[in-house]
């Protein structure tokens, strides 16, 4: 079982309890926060090397560098090969800042996408724009309906049954 396999089934374990799961995540969300922490105070600084290598840099185990490496991949300009990655496996965090902001938009992560390392790399105005054009590209706008008695959209002046809705 890979790394990546064995972190989604501790991390989404159904038949866990939810105390456990609970545990686990509020456990990984602290340490991630550090770690987002201590790249974002040089974001322009490319962190390599191998899975066991960072997780010892950043002081978690394996286990929870794979989770973490699993939720930045995204924001990453290079994915790292997580789907079959082991412990020795070289990776790295170079992110692309503004993807990697919207992505904890994204996620509704407030305790990462607030934190203070941001404010050197965004201005307040920037992060706004960020944070709204992420959340609008979220939002899913529904059409509206069109009704029989309904004038019809193409312009005629005639009811949508008696024109375009005519079959």
């Amino acid at each position: 079982m890979t790394l990546l396999e064995t972190w989604r089934n501790k991390a989404y374990d159904q038949q866990a309890p939810k105390a456990s799961l609970e545990k686990l995540w509020n456990n990984y969300f602290e340490l991630e926060k550090g770690i987002y922490e201590q790249l974002l105070s040089d974001p322009d600084t490319v962190v390599k090397g191998t899975v066991k290598e960072l997780a010892e840099k950043y002081g978690v185990s394996i286990e929870i560098m794979t989770g973490f490496l699993d939720g930045i991949n995204d924001s990453l300009k290079e994915p790292n090969p997580i789907e079959e990655m082991d412990e020795n496996t070289e990776v790295n965090l170079g992110f692309d800042k503004a993807l990697l902001y919207k992505n904890m938009v994204a996620a509704e992560a407030h305790w990462l996408y607030n934190l203070k390392e941001w404010e050197p790399i965004f201005d307040e105005e920037t992060r706004k724009a960020l944070y709204k054009e992420q959340k609008n590209h979220a939002t899913v706008v529904k059409e509206a309906k069109i009704y029989p008695n309904d004038p019809c959209p193409c312009g005629s002046g005639k009811k949508y049954k008696k024109c375009c809705g005519k079959q």
